[in-house]
């Protein structure tokens, strides 16, 4: 047993359950910090990279688990996460009583609770903790974390945060995390989409797009998307931010749903969930989420 190990309280390995485009760099970065990790994933291609940069890679969830007390799901969505943990087969059937679940996948937070819920009837508990920064930040472990659940959770999970990300935020109770990242990516979209179709407009006036990007970044205008994704992914055309536009419409729906189950009329959050599903389906599966451009120019930068 590593003193990693020891020191997240665990009597075993890390298990990691989804090596996709974020967890295989998350998984890895585990790896790097120390702890004892194993990864599983259904692509043969995934759990090959996992195992060349010197982890366990199993086909199951059921097998990745065996033996872990902490298991860590980056998984496409909620309902998924659920079937890895409750499902025939599933991951909670053997983690032993007191394990600790870390949900970092972007799953809805009204199904979390519920999730957590029976997951406390088995004697386990659970963490919210979804991310932001997208695949660069988890190679260099300088993701945003946000972590919802009992404080004594989270500070059992703490050392695994601090490997995979530089910002730590406790949110509050458990599915708060997916709230916050729901929303959180609510307003980036929102701000990407403006951006968008500001140049859109700039450029149709005359103006190049490109001197507007600088504007903004030098006035009030700035925001995430007019610093880092406008003149790279969007006004260069290589629309290549490794994230996708069915991920991201998928998001916009959770943020417009919770304020629904809140009773809150959320008008921008119900509008940005509209279009960025319509322009997902209309782009289709493959689309980069800066792709947005391409929808709202083809439509005459009308949104």
């Amino acid at each position: 047993m590593t003193d990693r190990t020891r020191h997240v309280g665990a009597t075993g390995p890390v298990a990691f359950v989804g090596l996709g485009m974020m967890g295989l760099p998350m998984a890895t970065r585990l790896l790097e910090a120390g702890f004892a990790v194993q990864g599983s994933d259904l692509s043969v291609d995934a759990r090959n990279a996992f195992a060349a940069k010197g982890g366990k890679a199993f086909s199951t969830a059921r097998e990745a688990a065996d033996g872990a007390s902490i298991v860590i799901t980056m998984l496409p969505d909620g309902k998924i996460v659920r079937e890895a943990l409750l499902g025939s087969g599933g991951v909670a059937g053997v983690v032993a009583r007191g394990g600790l679940v870390v949900d970092m996948s972007s799953s809805a937070p009204m199904q979390t609770r519920r999730l957590a819920g029976d997951l406390a009837a088995m004697g386990l508990s659970l963490v919210d903790a979804p991310v932001s920064g997208g695949v660069r930040r988890a190679q260099d472990g300088s993701l945003a974390i946000m972590a919802g659940g009992d404080a004594a959770d989270i500070e059992r999970a703490r050392p695994l945060f601090e490997a995979m990300g530089r910002s730590i935020f406790a949110t509050g109770p458990v599915g708060s995390g997916h709230a916050v990242k729901a929303l959180n990516n609510y307003v980036s979209a929102a701000g990407l989409a403006a951006a968008c179709e500001a140049a859109i407009v700039a450029g149709r006036f005359g103006v190049d797009p490109a001197v507007l990007v600088d504007v903004l970044n030098a006035s009030t205008g700035r925001n995430n998307s007019t610093e880092v994704k406008m003149k790279p992914f969007v006004l260069s055309g290589t629309f290549a931010s490794a994230f996708s536009m069915a991920l991201m419409a998928k998001d916009l729906r959770t943020a417009a749903e919770l304020a629904d189950d809140l009773g809150i009329d959320a008008a921008g959050a119900r509008g940005a969930a509209a279009l960025w599903t319509q322009a997902s389906e209309e782009l289709g599966p493959g689309a980069d989420h800066t792709e947005i451009y391409r929808y709202l120019a083809a439509r005459g930068g009308k949104a």
